[in-house]
């Protein structure tokens, strides 16, 4: 499957570079925030990764923000932008925040790691999901039922082999990104 990546910038110089360095995925340039929104409608399902200038004629990034939101886009995103951060931010719904100018390594570097967290993300909501279906299970039914029942077998080798999926691809740089993701998977499992 294609990883693909939603470019929106109004420079055509930075879209083109920020293409050029993300060669290896398919790549959906917008040229400014109406343009990045029509996309979104056409090719939201496809978009896994979204790099959004906060700037832009028409549309601001953060307009294309919410409309990713109000769309249940399920991507990634990081706003790449020469706008210092403050306040506002905090209620923004991004993945990072990378201020302008970047570099090759930088640009490539957020999306390879928004990747990792979506995929680190969908491992620890599954399992949420058999924690939950193991505990429903343990607490309503007896010992001795649990242990007769293959349902039940096979679920808790299920949750074991989740768990080592998770500790398998625990490689985070910080214990902030750590925080970061584990907030994300309490918020989908509430």
């Amino acid at each position: 499957m294609t990883t693909t990546v939603l470019i929106a910038d109004d420079e055509p110089a930075l879209t083109n570079m920020y293409e050029r360095w993300l060669s290896e995925y398919e790549c959906l340039v917008a040229h400014g925030g109406s343009e990045a929104t029509e996309i979104l409608d056409r090719r939201g399902d496809d978009i896994d990764v979204a790099l959004l200038d906060r700037r832009m004629p028409g549309r601001s990034g953060d307009e294309v923000l919410s409309d990713i939101e109000e769309r249940n886009v399920e991507c990634r995103v990081a706003m790449i932008t020469a706008v210092a951060p403050s306040d506002d931010i905090v209620s923004m719904p991004f993945d990072d925040y990378v201020t302008k100018p970047v570099s090759a390594e930088t640009i490539r570097g957020t999306v390879e790691a928004l990747l990792e967290r979506a995929e680190y993300a969908d491992v620890l909501d599954r399992y949420y999901t058999l924690a939950a279906k193991h505990a429903a299970l343990t607490d309503e039914r007896s010992a001795a039922g649990l242990r007769e029942s293959e349902a039940f077998a096979e679920l808790e080798a299920e949750l074991r082999e989740v768990e080592r999926e998770l500790t398998e691809s625990a490689t985070f740089d910080d214990h902030e990104e750590f925080q970061s993701l584990l907030l994300e998977a309490t918020r989908g499992a509430t």
